[in-house]
C-alpha cells in the first residue's frame, strides 16, 4: 500500500500517530539506566523478572541498571551484570543496538541496549530475581516495563 501523500498515515494504520504511545514531557529529570541483550549459544535471550516490591515490580526486563555519575554505559553494565547475574563481561563484547527514550510519571528514561554474545561465567541470578532464555518471537509473552517493549521489534529484527 503506498503512503498517502498528505503525510497522514492511512485509515487504520497506528505507526508513529499512535495515542496509546504518550510524547516524551519535557521538564523531567533524565535518568540514564542501561541494558543489555544477552544471546546464548541457541538465540535466546535472557529477561530478569523485576522483584515485587521495586517499581514495576513483577515486569520483566533486559538485565542492567543505572548509569552513576562518571560511568560510561559500559561500565555500568559491566558492574550491574557482575553484580545481579554473576557474570564477567568485557566492554570489548558489548555491541550496541537500539535505545529508548520514554517519560514515565516522574523522571525521563534514557535507556540504550547493548547485545552480548560472549561473558565468562554461569548467569546465577545473585539478588533472588527469576530469569528465563527467552527466543526472540516469545518476547510478548513476557509482561514488560512501557520503557522495553519499543526494543522487541528491534531484538526480533536482528535475530
Amino acid at each position: 500500500m503506498a503512503a498517502p501523500s498528505s503525510g497522514q498515515p492511512a485509515d487504520g494504520e497506528d505507526g508513529c500517530f499512535n495515542p496509546a504511545v504518550p510524547e516524551p514531557r519535557a521538564g523531567l529529570p533524565v535518568i540514564t539506566v542501561v541494558a543489555v541483550a544477552l544471546l546464548d549459544a541457541d538465540g535466546r535471550i535472557l529477561l530478569a523478572q523485576r522483584p515485587a516490591g521495586k517499581h514495576l515490580g513483577g515486569l520483566w526486563e533486559f538485565p542492567g541498571g543505572k548509569v552513576e555519575d562518571g560511568e560510561t554505559p559500559e561500565a555500568a553494565l559491566i558492574r550491574e551484570l557482575y553484580e545481579e547475574l554473576g557474570v564477567d563481561i568485557r566492554a570489548s563484547c558489548l555491541a550496541p543496538l537500539s535505545f529508548v527514550s520514554h517519560s514515565y510519571e516522574s523522571f525521563h528514561l534514557l535507556m540504550p541496549l547493548y547485545v552480548c554474545r560472549q561473558w565468562r561465567g554461569k548467569v546465577t541470578p545473585q539478588e533472588g530475581q527469576k530469569v528465563a532464555w527467552v527466543r526472540a518471537e516469545h518476547l510478548r509473552n513476557y509482561p514488560m516495563p512501557p520503557a522495553d517493549e519499543p526494543l522487541i521489534p528491534v531484538l526480533q529484527d536482528l535475530l
